[in-house]
């Protein structure tokens, strides 16, 4: 449920609603705009009753959402989201192009390929120091090192970074290093790691797993913003099918 309060809600008003939703036992997200203040109920809807906000002081009225997904929904937030990375915006007017190796490998092999993005024109590097594998016996991925590396990249060139963060108690290394991070395929529906990184002040790009619908990339990204995030990316890199021609298949 979304309640709208008035233009011009005072403060006192607004926490009357946010304190009498925690006393029925869900969470308050607030989302406040230019002229008004929107708040989400999040959790089970089903038992509430939109005449226990609409009679309170300040509140214009109350919306029920029927996705599953509340805070990744428009109508929660009408206004298209843009992320800042560094000087960066994604979801404004601008292009915002990222690019980079699959897997940091080297020093050497980092650094060429960061400069050289650069002189390409984006403005992100993206580059794995921790890559999930099919098999147990593939490159894994230099770790801390590849970190290391990846922030020499960035202060040299002057490039944001997007790395992949693959477990809940690795959000906070990686953070120290990334500017964004990534949630791999393999990973989209690791619920623990999305709340890990919900509870992060870092931008998340997530990723589409391989065979999941979009309700389910969305109800992903509730994860993460039902945390408090709300820098969140969604990255649509296609799902397994049929198809041989192409590794993955773009289904929107």
């Amino acid at each position: 449920m979304i309640i709208v309060m008035k233009a011009g809600a005072s403060p006192a008003e607004i926490k009357h609603v946010t304190r009498r939703i925690d006393e029925l036992g869900y969470a308050a997200h607030l989302s406040e705009g230019t002229e008004r203040t929107i708040i989400g109920v999040i959790g089970d809807e089903r038992p509430l009753e939109s005449a226990t906000f609409e009679v309170m002081d300040g509140v214009e009225k109350t919306i029920s959402i029927l996705p599953p997904y509340k805070l990744a929904s428009r109508e929660w937030r009408r206004e298209t989201t843009v992320v800042d990375v560094g000087t960066t915006k994604i979801g404004g007017q601008e292009l915002a192009m990222m690019a980079g190796p699959c897997s940091v490998e080297s020093r050497s092999q980092l650094l060429e390929i960061a400069h050289a993005v650069k002189e390409a024109g984006a403005t992100m590097l993206r580059g794995g120091a921790y890559k999930p594998r099919s098999s147990p016996y593939s490159f894994q991925g230099m770790g801390v090192e590849g970190l290391e590396i990846l922030a020499e990249a960035r202060e040299q060139t002057g490039l944001a970074i997007v790395t992949e963060v693959m477990a809940p108690d690795k959000v906070d290394l990686v953070s120290e290093y990334a500017d964004v991070l990534q949630i791999g395929a393999r990973n989209m529906q690791n619920y623990a790691l999305l709340l890990a990184v919900g509870k992060s002040s870092r931008p998340v790009l997530l990723k589409r797993g391989m065979m999941s619908t979009i309700e389910e990339l969305l109800m992903s990204a509730e994860y993460i913003l039902s945390a408090g995030n709300y820098n969140v990316m969604l990255c649509e890199r296609g799902i397994r099918t049929f198809e041989t021609y192409t590794r993955n298949t773009t289904d929107i």
